[in-house]
């Protein structure tokens, strides 16, 4: 047994040092879809706590862990009839979180899938975003 010992400090080691990846980001977004908000963490500190709209009846918003992976200030949806997306940060896939212009339905779930911001929200976290960049942005969304 003792022989292993260093064999599994040093697994255990290299595990912990696996762990900062993930934490390490320096801007978070945690949605809750059960309360349909968003809570922004810039550098640990709480920068907003915004109503959101996530995926309405029939439809799902994945839950997960995602690093920001690509940025379109003005993009236009290509599944939706051209409907405007104002500073989506894509997550996974053709998830995003982006503005929406429908700010009456923020608060209650409402979207194809996607989290759904005020525009001015949205703005200041895609400028986060861009400051911080895309591999120290987390999007985390859960139930």
């Amino acid at each position: 047994m003792k022989r292993f010992l260093p064999l599994i400090a040093a697994s255990v080691g290299l595990a912990l040092l696996q762990v900062p990846a993930a934490s390490a980001a320096t801007l978070t977004a945690n949605v809750s879809i059960s309360s349909q908000t968003m809570t922004v963490i810039h550098r640990g500190t709480v920068v907003g706590r915004w109503p959101v709209s996530t995926a309405r009846r029939g439809k799902v918003t994945p839950t997960g862990n995602w690093s920001a992976k690509w940025l379109s200030r003005h993009h236009k949806s290509s599944r939706y009839n051209n409907a405007p997306m104002p500073y989506s940060i894509f997550y996974n896939g053709n998830f995003a979180v982006h503005g929406t212009y429908q700010t009456n339905k923020l608060g209650r779930p409402a979207s194809a899938g996607c989290v759904r911001l005020a525009p001015d929200h949205a703005a200041k976290l895609f400028s986060l975003t861009k400051a911080e960049g895309l591999a120290n942005t987390r999007i985390i969304i859960r139930q």
